[in-house]
């Protein structure tokens, strides 16, 4: 349908951002004065000037984060309209002008001594930015002098090219052709339809759609190794000119991340591979097959095991579902649900997929594209976690520390999902949907911790090489890939040639060391999930305060207010042995 056909109940209160497009103008033409903030150059040797030009570039951030809110969700609607891809493009770019303007300041801060940093740090006025000036007083030897800070941002656009020629290749020139379905119609292979092909019942059309798909990224690979090549030598370049030992340490520093949590998990699936091997294995006894290749690895192990609901009663399912994080977090839920936060359907033009976003001072908002799937209902669980996560961190925390790091992002959300499946798994006694839910969980674990691991395996072992002076090749960059897929994957799946290339279609590449996040997301979120059906209201309450902490301290830190220490080996013991248990369910159900 078209977008004005929904009906109302149906859409986002865009109009709590800005009441109309006029409105929007209104607030751009004083935000371009108000990210003017050079004045404040050279006035932050003092209390009295670091207290103003906080001030002043906490109301020009907050300005320009409604403005972007309102051309982001606009623009989501309809991708189709080119009135707010404009106005889009216009606040991101207000949104540069402001980070160079702000370029001096972390310079002429980190060049004060130590102790004039200490006495800002006690000082009660400041006290909304202590963890910035704890991590400033950290990283102080990694900032460069205004001057070279200035060039440095000058380059950001330059440092992204790599990822937009790659997105440009791969979105824009890769061209896959048509594949013929099983009832001799020519459909349009894509980026979209392969991921539906493989998760298909028809094996004919699997293997013919992943040698075809594959086709296209290895006629290309040397430029894409070219392309991802000269990414790995930016991060290089950056890690060098700032003094970090490696570029896992500056990505990690930058996030206030332990490496060893890194290593931790590395270390942690590796040791847990037995037990994936094993579910790689059962997947080919249950799929009947002789040889079991790359391209089956998403087919379905059991049919016709749907929840099949309207939106409304599968909002009524999910608020069933996370009744054990208490009452006043399923009225913030029923909230969300009746008070125009979420976006529901799909309207020609309108993004795909689903995200939740938000800014300070006002309720979050979430883009769906609800269909009546299973999958769609854990979506609904999925993004209320990330927006009650936002609505909380808003709600406690003053704006400075209020938005959470990325690394963060993926726990509470996950924490929904997990929450909702021993629900669904507790009050079914289907015996195929208890398959099917303990199939969904096995294969969550294998493509969000197991896989990304993987991917993080990649990119460490990718940019050690270029720290050592080795050129990154085709070549050498498959041979890579190969090998940790079979590690990752074991015997009872045939290492298909094209899978060794599957590095080159891989767009998280291009923002190094992200994927991981994904893997420690999931950990913690099984540990502190567990620990609240165990539990119960202590652990609800330790988990409430962890939504509440915001970005007020370190991801890892945070994460330990609600149970979790991923800087020791247990949180990832216990997601392994959820894995098993999950595992050994599956078995005996299909026994």
């Amino acid at each position: 349908m078209e977008r004005n056909e929904a009906a109302a109940e149906y859409k986002w209160n865009v109009e709590d951002v800005f009441p109309s497009d006029e409105a929007w103008e209104h607030a751009y033409a004083a935000a371009e004065s108000a990210v003017q903030m050079q004045k404040y150059a050279g006035t932050l040797g003092t209390a009295e000037g670091v207290c103003a030009y906080f001030a002043a570039q906490e109301q020009a951030g907050a300005q320009l984060e409604r403005l972007y809110l309102y051309a982001h969700m606009k623009h989501d609607e309809d991708t189709r309209n080119a009135k707010y891809t404009a106005m889009q493009a216009r606040a991101m770019a207000l949104y540069v002008r402001f980070s160079s303007e702000n370029a001096f300041a972390e310079p002429e801060l980190s060049a004060l001594d130590e102790s004039v940093l200490q006495t800002y740090l006690a000082d009660e006025r400041l006290r909304d930015h202590d963890y910035f000036f704890r991590t400033l007083i950290r990283s102080k030897k990694h900032i460069l002098s205004a001057v070279e800070e200035k060039l440095l941002a000058g380059g950001g656009e330059i440092y992204g090219q790599f990822q937009n020629i790659f997105s440009m290749i791969d979105n824009a020139d890769l061209k896959f052709g048509t594949v013929e379905d099983g009832n001799g119609n020519a459909l349009p292979l894509t980026h979209g339809t392969y991921g539906v092909i493989l998760h298909g019942a028809d094996r004919d059309l699997r293997k013919r759609a992943f040698e075809q798909y594959y086709a296209g990224y290895i006629s290309l690979e040397n430029t894409i190794a070219a392309t991802y090549y000269g990414n790995v030598m930016k991060d290089v370049y950056l890690t060098r000119v700032r003094g970090y030992d490696s570029c896992l340490q500056r990505a990690l520093e930058g996030e206030d991340v332990d490496e060893c949590v890194y290593r931790n998990l590395l270390e942690s699936v590796h040791a847990s591979l037995p037990a994936m091997h094993r579910y790689i294995a059962l997947r080919k006894k249950l799929l009947g097959l002789s040889e079991q290749h790359m391209y089956d690895i998403y087919a379905p192990l059991v049919a016709d095991a749907e929840l099949k609901m309207p939106y409304e009663e599968a909002c009524r399912l999910v608020t069933e579902g996370l009744s054990p994080l208490g009452e006043e977090y399923c009225s913030l839920l029923k909230k969300g649900f009746s008070e125009g936060w979420v976006d529901v359907l799909e309207t020609e033009g309108k993004r795909s997929g689903a995200y939740s976003t938000g800014i300070y001072g006002l309720h979050p908002f979430v883009l769906l594209n609800y269909q009546q799937t299973t999958h769609d209902i854990f979506t609904i669980a999925h993004e209320m976690g990330h927006a009650l996560h936002t609505y909380y961190s808003n709600a406690s925390q003053p704006y400075a520390k209020a938005d959470y790091r990325i690394f963060v992002a993926e726990v509470a959300s996950t924490v929904n999902e997990v929450l909702l499946l021993r629900y669904l798994l507790a009050h079914t006694q289907d015996r195929g949907m208890k398959k099917y839910l303990y199939n969904y969980f096995l294969d969550t674990v294998r493509t969000t911790l197991h896989r990304q691991t993987m991917f993080a395996e990649f990119e460490y072992i990718a940019h050690d090489k270029a720290e050592k002076g080795e050129p990154l090749t085709s070549e050498n960059l498959s041979a890579v890939y190969l090998e940790l897929n079979r590690q990752y994957y074991g015997d009872a799946i045939v290492h298909d040639e094209q899978i060794a290339h599957e590095w080159s279609r891989i767009p998280h590449f291009y923002t190094s060391f992200y994927v991981y996040k994904y893997a420690t997301g999931i950990v913690s979120a099984i540990s502190i999930a567990d620990r609240i059906l165990t539990e119960g209201e202590s652990a609800v309450k330790d988990y409430k305060a962890f939504l509440c902490s915001g970005g007020s301290d370190s991801p890892v830190t945070l994460l330990k207010i609600a149970g979790v220490d991923l800087t020791e080996r247990a949180p990832f013991a216990a997601a392994m042995r959820s894995f098993e248990d999950a595992l050994a369910q599956l078995e005996k159900l299909t026994a």
